[in-house]
């Protein structure tokens, strides 16, 4: 019986990330899911991505919590295009969240949407909003050692961004054993190490996301 509850939940989340698929393929919109634990530095990348975008392409932003709008009122200040998803308690962002989010932004004027996942990474993993592709944001306060402990997180992830590269000399993080473990998980994932921080490696993160809109296809400098 609780087999097929979750089935069927998982069912209706499908149905509902399929139509998401569908009105972002229309509108020509790159569409990235950042995962990561609590304090890996999602919003700051975010941050830092619209800033280094800015006046090229239109960054929209859906922003998902537990509870508070404290991390979409400081991207408000970067972008005007900010949809507050409060969970109530849930550890993750559904498709059906999403669907009603997008509903309230103006999609023919976007290029990107980044959708800013619940800090976790167990829930969230398993629930497809939609999306071009799952970024999983890690750092290096958190240790060397998520991949062991959360490996479906990685396995399913497209990109590995390894943030906070400006405290590795300050700690015990073993940058190999992290990539062996990635590796070994996930071979087609490229690991790009970053610092939101000093700036170290965000041009090839801009990089990367350039690359990918030219999948989907951008509608041009606004």
């Amino acid at each position: 019986m609780k087999i097929e509850v979750i089935e069927n939940v998982l069912k209706y989340n499908k149905n509902h990330a399929d139509k998401n698929r569908i009105l972002f393929k229309e509108n020509n919109i790159l569409v990235l899911n950042i995962l990561s634990s609590p304090g890996a530095g999602k919003t700051s990348l975010i941050i830092e991505t619209i800033k280094r975008l800015k006046n090229k392409k239109r960054i929209g932003v859906i922003e998902g919590d537990i509870s508070s709008t404290y991390d979409a009122e400081k991207i408000k200040k970067f972008t005007p295009d900010v949809i507050q998803i409060n969970t109530g308690g849930t550890c993750h962002l559904n498709a059906s969240m999403i669907a009603e989010a997008i509903n309230k932004l103006k999609l023919k004027n976007l290029d990107i949407i980044i959708i800013e996942n619940v800090g976790n990474l167990i829930c969230p993993v398993g629930y497809d909003l939609g999306e071009n592709y799952k970024i999983l944001l890690s750092s290096v306060n958190e240790g060397d050692d998520k991949p062991v402990k959360y490996p479906p997180a990685f396995i399913k992830s497209n990109l590995i961004l390894l943030n906070k590269m400006d405290l590795i000399e300050f700690s015990d993080f073993d940058e190999s054993f992290f990539e062996r473990k990635v590796s070994e998980l996930n071979p087609d994932s490229k690991i790009i190490k970053i610092s939101c921080k000093t700036g170290t490696g965000l041009d090839k993160w801009i990089d990367w996301v350039i690359a990918a809109a030219g999948f989907t296809g951008f509608k041009g400098t606004q």
